[in-house]
């Protein structure tokens, strides 16, 4: 097979007896370049695409150049895992993002997949370590994410789950993939394997690209994890050398272009995968383990508003969102603080039974409103402390909450429930991170 290749380069290839998976050597000029042979995603039937052994795919024209095959792909019956039965190990569910994007070698452009077999062949690798079943559930910008989605993407994870699968991929646009595995988390009370959403930092017509590592390291997690949780995968350090699996309630994009950008957030991360050879180092000892049926629940109501104080802010401001409003998570100062002409506002809101929440904008540490004047007063105008909980994994179980409550007394009890992990009642100096200069 030689999918994407037409014309005069095809039956060149075939004539070496050279199919997509082998491994080939390619020397053109003082150029010389060895990897594995990808399928062309290229209208230019003249260019070569290759898989370096960093990780990186190369698109090279093939004309001048001299080819020669190294080694052939495994046979497909020694190669391919043992299926479970069902349609694979590992479900693939794509929702867009830079992550399942593809490139025009000749153009440099960069456009989403668009069937499953494109997902597939973006990284033929992935099928020596799981079989594979991939589907596409949405073709969006992660920004254009809502909770009407999460509960869609909820449901062909249980689907995938109860069919089989050992593991979920979700493959999601970065901006607000915490979101969506904040979603996922608290929609299930018991899974029978991991959900792991993975995402590009760098679309994958540039050198640095770290789309095709993180995919191969999701799928090697989703196989091969002991946990059932929730988590995010991305880079684990700005060289290719392992990625980082972080609980999906504790973790928060960082840096708007770093392939590390996603960290853990007063939390240890959950696991270390280590690509290249395969294997899952699990970071923590207290994860949820596999259990034995999906139990789902991914109702949300939408009627919620994040509060980001800031010095001068008008209290009024939140009269015009009173009559469409349940709840509002607040990013106060600190330990937990607005000022002090909040408190009427709050009193009148949490009377009228409409959910008040009290998160910091320092991310990291937890709130403490009994330390201070204005924390007091807070508190008896019915805000309610969250803890260490980050601003947007409150603000999604606040959704999830009053889809499951019938009075603000009902809501703060589940908004206080340590459900999946949100609430780490531990910190400790290897929480904070530290910056070191010469």
């Amino acid at each position: 097979m030689l999918e994407g290749y037409r014309g005069k380069l095809a039956s060149f290839l075939a004539s070496k007896g050279i199919e997509i998976g082998d491994r080939i050597r390619i020397k053109k000029d003082s150029l010389e370049v060895e990897g594995i042979l990808f399928p062309s995603f290229s209208r230019d039937e003249d260019i070569i695409v290759v898989k370096m052994d960093n990780g990186y795919n190369v698109g090279l024209k093939a004309t001048g150049a001299d080819l020669s095959l190294l080694s052939k792909r495994k046979a497909e019956d020694t190669r391919k895992p043992q299926s479970t039965g069902s349609k694979g190990e590992v479900k693939i569910i794509s929702t867009g993002g830079t992550i399942v994007s593809k490139v025009e070698y000749e153009t440099g452009a960069v456009r989403p997949a668009l069937s499953t077999d494109e997902i597939l062949e973006y990284l033929p690798q992935i099928k020596d370590i799981a079989d594979i079943d991939a589907e596409i559930l949405f073709t969006i910008l992660s920004e254009n994410m809502k909770p009407d989605y999460w509960t869609k993407i909820a449901e062909k994870v249980k689907e995938s789950l109860d069919k089989g699968a050992r593991g979920v991929v979700i493959a999601h646009g970065t901006d607000t993939m915490s979101y969506t595995a904040s979603a996922i988390a608290f929609s299930f009370s018991e899974m029978t394997g991991p959900v792991v959403l993975v995402g590009s930092q760098r679309s994958s017509d540039r050198p640095s690209s770290d789309s095709s590592i993180n995919l191969y390291s999701s799928v090697i997690l989703a196989k091969e994890s002991p946990f059932a949780e929730v988590a995010v995968l991305m880079h684990g350090e700005s060289s290719d050398t392992y990625t980082i699996a972080h609980r999906g309630v504790k973790v928060r994009k960082m840096h708007t272009s770093r392939r590390d950008a996603f960290q853990s957030i007063n939390d240890v991360p959950l696991a270390k995968v280590m690509w290249t050879e395969n294997t899952v180092k699990m970071l923590r000892k207290d994860f949820v383990p596999r259990g034995k049926e999906n139990r789902m629940d991914s109702k949300f109501d939408p009627r919620v508003f994040l509060l980001y104080y800031y010095p001068g802010m008008n209290p009024l401001i939140l009269e015009a969102i009173k009559d469409k409003t349940r709840g509002i998570v607040l990013a106060g100062t600190g330990l937990g603080h607005t000022s002090e002409e909040f408190e009427t506002v709050f009193r009148e809101f949490t009377k009228d039974g409409i959910f008040v929440g009290m998160t910091s904008q320092c991310l990291f540490g937890r709130v403490n409103m009994n330390v201070y004047t204005t924390g007091r007063k807070l508190l008896e105008a019915g805000v309610v402390p969250l803890g260490d909980m980050l601003p947007e994994t409150a603000l999604v179980k606040l959704m999830w909450s009053l889809a499951h409550a019938d009075d603000i007394e009902g809501v703060k009890k589940l908004m206080l429930t340590n459900m999946v992990g949100e609430f780490n009642d531990r910190h400790n100096e290897q929480l904070f991170p530290r910056w070191y200069y010469e």
